[in-house]
């Protein structure tokens, strides 16, 4: 591997240590019907929307509680840090359209109407203000400033 690639690779993989997210692939249920369910929860905080999720009476419902959980687990598992000290929040939630499975059903004198079966993509991606400001203080460099401020 050469080396801007190695350079590039390593870049790609810092910047993925911070991002704490899970998806669910090959979901069966209409993208339309899970957008509504994602839609309750995007924004806010993990802890009220796990509750959201836990009293919301659709289909979808069950699937993203247990999807955010594992986001969630990701988090803790990533940082070493508990997820209620670190305030976190749904800072993107997406449905993207999956693979669809097209079926025939029987229609009068002979004809077929096409059935589709589709299904979705769904990506959480969570944020902690905690953690992102933990990060910026490890980043900063000290700096010894040898000026004196109030001579200036």
């Amino acid at each position: 591997m050469g080396s801007r690639k190695r350079i590039a690779a390593e870049k790609r993989k810092a910047k993925a240590r911070n991002i704490f997210m899970a998806r669910l692939r090959n979901c069966p249920t209409s993208p339309r019907k899970m957008r509504l369910v994602v839609d309750l929860i995007r924004g806010r905080d993990v802890n009220q929307a796990l509750d959201i999720l836990q009293f919301t009476n659709k289909a979808a419902a069950p699937r993203l509680y247990k999807l955010l959980k594992s986001a969630v687990a990701n988090f803790e598992q990533k940082t070493n840090l508990r997820a209620e000290e670190s305030a976190l929040y749904v800072a993107e939630a997406f449905v993207d359209e999956g693979r669809m499975l097209k079926r025939i059903m029987a229609a009068p004198q002979g004809r077929a109407h096409r059935i589709r079966k589709r299904s979705n993509h769904v990506t959480l991606v969570l944020r902690s203000p905690v953690f992102e400001r933990q990060l910026q203080a490890e980043s900063e460099p000290v700096v010894n400033d040898n000026t004196n401020p109030t001579n200036a």
